[in-house]
């Protein structure tokens, strides 16, 4: 190999990340606590935190003031609560639906999925929800809970604490194996609610604020589905989405063999699955749909916490469902699933060179100036938020037609079937002769370049085979050499991070994982702990589908319900794995990662199909790492200006907008994470409409709304400034409106504990007019 040589701006950024790194691993030995850290799940460490209020099933959606959080209360670790008595003498399923608000910090912590340092959140788009669907046999013997969050990804951490309260409140009646959550994906949620060390790192700390708030609002929606079950039918319907999708790796789907592809019209699934669930009067309850597609409307460059392209989809249908209700509000639910979006991207426009306007589309996706960091997707709007909702209405649009024509019915038992799995140690056999076994965990150099939709930095690009000595040495100088045996295994990716063979101060990825299958009558729902690419998702499905014929039970409808209960990064065919772009890399426990688990999911779909159930090893428990390493981001005195109080105007309004224009004020602001600690307020913001023959303000807009946008602009010394954005819709009616704000500010007496306060603001009112 010749001998590297660097630019100036490669030098500095080189001296750059060694002074960063090595001031990472300064604060991780200090923040740390490594001594009695492992506990089982069952005892989590975290007391139960209230509850979000309840934003599925309001009668009186439209009040001027919004309506206080509950009070704290505790849940005793002993106590159940007993089960509603259920209707027997019918067909089809108990069906229960639920959300809540699960949105965590909007400010001060990073965004997980891009891995972008700097890309914190400093406000908010739309809300973040856990939309519930709880399932049960007529006679109630069996059941099952299946969440959709609006979040980057299930992690370990989040299942267990979930497990645990579920446990407490309800005994064995929601357990490991009956109940699914799993991850939108979008890339626009907050992180810091994991406790493998990769992701910590990338969360920039864990943030307590963030996992409470987001386990108590899964928690509650499982509640609210399960006090809201009643007889019902579901009902199944299957369709292709065109024109939503690319795959954003061509080259490695190219390497499947031809045989395999011909099968197949397309590089990526179209196909969209949807659950149509009504009452037995058949009355609308709610919809499940599972598609593949990435949520990444949203670029790198965004700020605002958002659900991104599958979030819209469910605003969208739900809005439609739930008339008079304000978005998050209302008793039908609907739940865009994440499913086999390992390699497929919804920037349709495909990659091209930022620099120069053209394509990238090529093996390594780099540019001939610029490299790898010039090549980037595109989506089809004008802007990210136009895409992400231009997709976004792809889905709902095909949905809607596929719900409205959903005919055939779902019936017979429902099993659950689940085990823990040392995804390190896996034995898999390739034929009758041959085994090969899976990996201690590994991230490649390819991983470090990111892919169209979200580039890395430095000088790596995809496809790359070949390590390279400077970066080779420069990981062993800060986190030891790797060992023949992982890069053996891994082979032919190159070992950038051997994560399997770091444990300081808690592992650095998850050995333990789960494998889980749901059926529901002739539907298996496959619970995947990371991302399938498309032909790893096909080669999947078709294997349970197998497994099921040759045990009876025939014409198995397989969806793949992605990122759920516990996050690997991606699982790549073995032809894809050869190529080392980005998802390979990114394939953790090595070049057999799918074939593992095919051969984990036969065994699942085996035991459904004989009653073997029982039989199933349990397998080893996963551990709960009960100390993290705490926010980088330290909490602060709010303050504001000399001679202003929190809320007051510093930016009026107009006195009169036109339909189509953005109304904007901005106000003294305090932190936003301060509201996730201290739920008195349940939105930042309300639009409101004076309305004349009441002489009362009546809310049109939250901050769950897509017309408002809620910017955090942080100043010095704990001086923030809040901006509320309403983009005046054409819909919008004439007449006089004005914006509220609500917030929390921290405030800390000297050698007093700090408290947090909530106010309130309200601006001017000003005069809606429909001429444009």
């Amino acid at each position: 190999m010749a001998k590297r040589t660097f630019s100036t701006l490669e030098t500095s950024l080189i001296f750059l990340l060694i002074m960063m790194t090595a001031i990472t691993v300064a604060l991780l030995s200090l923040l740390f606590i490594t001594s009695g850290t492992i506990e089982n799940h069952k005892d989590s460490g975290f007391p139960p935190t209230e509850s979000p209020q309840s934003t599925q099933g309001s009668t009186a959606p439209q009040h001027s003031t919004p309506t206080k959080g509950p009070t704290t209360t505790k849940v005793s670790p002993v106590s159940t609560t007993p089960e509603p008595p259920l209707f027997q003498n019918f067909s089809g399923y108990h069906i229960g639906v639920g959300r809540a608000d699960c949105t965590g910090q909007v400010a001060d912590i990073n965004m997980m999925g891009y891995g972008k340092s700097g890309q914190n959140a400093r406000g908010l788009l739309t809300r973040l929800y856990s939309r519930a669907f709880v399932m049960a046999e007529p006679d109630g013997s069996n059941r099952m809970a299946f969440v959709s969050v609006d979040i980057g990804m299930i992690s370990q951490r989040l299942r267990l604490e979930v497990l645990n309260r579920l446990k407490s409140k309800y005994g064995s009646l929601y357990r490991r194996d009956n109940v699914i959550l799993s991850g939108t994906h979008t890339h626009s949620a907050p992180a810091g609610y994991f406790q493998y060390t990769v992701f910590v790192i990338a969360s920039e700390g864990f943030s307590n604020r963030t996992f409470n708030y987001m386990v108590t609002g899964i928690v509650k929606s499982i509640e609210i589905a399960h006090k809201n079950m009643k007889p019902g039918k579901i009902f199944i319907n299957k369709g292709n989405v065109e024109g939503a999708q690319i795959n954003r790796s061509p080259f490695s789907y190219l390497q499947n063999p031809l045989s395999e592809r011909i099968r197949y019209s397309s590089n990526t699934d179209k196909e969209m699955v949807v659950l149509k669930m009504v009452d037995l009067n058949g009355d609308d309850l709610g919809l499940i749909s599972w598609f593949a597609i990435h949520p990444v409307s949203m670029n790198n460059s965004n700020h605002l916490v958002n659900s991104d392209n599958m979030g819209y989809a469910s605003y969208l249908f739900e809005q439609e469902k739930n008339k008079g209700y304000l978005p998050g509000q209302g008793p039908f639910v609907a739940a865009f699933a994440s499913s086999n979006l390992g390699d497929v991207s919804p920037n349709i426009l495909g990659p091209r060179c930022v620099n120069t306007g053209e394509s990238c589309d090529n093996s390594n996706s780099t540019c001939p100036i610029g490299g790898s960091t010039m090549c980037m997707a595109m989506g089809p709007g004008r802007s990210m938020l136009e895409s992400t909702q231009i997709i976004g209405r792809m889905l709902y649009q095909r949905a809607t037609v596929l719900y409205a024509f959903a005919s055939q019915e779902l019936t017979g038992p429902l099993t659950s079937a689940h085990q823990w799995v040392n995804m390190t140690d896996v034995t898999v056999l390739l034929n009758s002769t041959h085994t090969a076994k899976t990996c201690k965990p590994a991230l490649g150099y390819s991983f470090a370049a990111g892919t169209i939709d979200g580039v890395g930095s430095f000088n790596f690009t995809q496809g790359t085979t070949v390590s390279d000595p400077f970066w080779d040495s420069l990981r062993d100088q800060l986190l030891g050499k790797p060992s023949e045996e992982i890069k053996e295994c891994h082979k032919p990716k190159p070992v950038l991070v051997h994560t399997g063979e770091l444990s300081k101060p808690h592992p650095w990825h998850p050995d333990i994982v789960d494998v889980q299958i749901i059926t529901l009558g002739s539907l298996a729902i496959t619970a995947i702990p990371g991302e399938l690419t498309t032909m790893s998702g096909r080669r999947l499905r078709e294997a349970i589908k197998a497994e099921f014929a040759t045990y009876g039970m025939q014409n198995m409808t397989v969806v793949i319900s992605g990122l759920c209960n516990v996050y690997t990064h991606y699982i790549t065919t073995y032809e894809e794995y050869q190529v080392q772009r980005y998802e390979a890399a990114s394939t953790i426990y090595g070049p057999h990662t799918l074939s593992a688990y095919i051969q984990l999911y036969r065994g699942l779909a085996k035991a459904i199909a004989t009653d073997t159930v029982a039989n199933l090893s349990r397998g080893p428990e996963p551990p709960f790492f009960k100390e993290l390493i705490i926010p980088l981001i330290p909490n602060i005195v709010d303050r504001a200006p000399i001679g202003k109080n929190f809320g007051d105007v510093l930016q009026p309004l107009n006195p009169i907008y036109r339909v189509g224009e953005v109304a904007e004020v901005t106000f003294v602001g305090a932190n936003p994470k301060n509201s996730a600690e201290n739920r008195t307020h349940q939105t930042f913001l309300t639009v409101e409409k004076y309305e004349d023959t009441s002489a009362t303000w009546h809310i049109v807009h939250n901050d769950a709304s897509w017309e408002t946008r809620f910017y955090w602009h942080k100043g010095f010394l704990g001086h923030s400034n809040a901006t509320v954005q309403w983009h005046i819709p054409d819909t919008a009616q004439p007449g006089i409106y004005r914006i509220r704000y609500f917030g929390h500010n921290r405030k800390q007496d000297f050698l007093k504990p700090a408290i947090i306060l909530s106010f309130e603001s309200t601006s001017s009112s000003f005069e809606v007019v429909t001429i444009k």
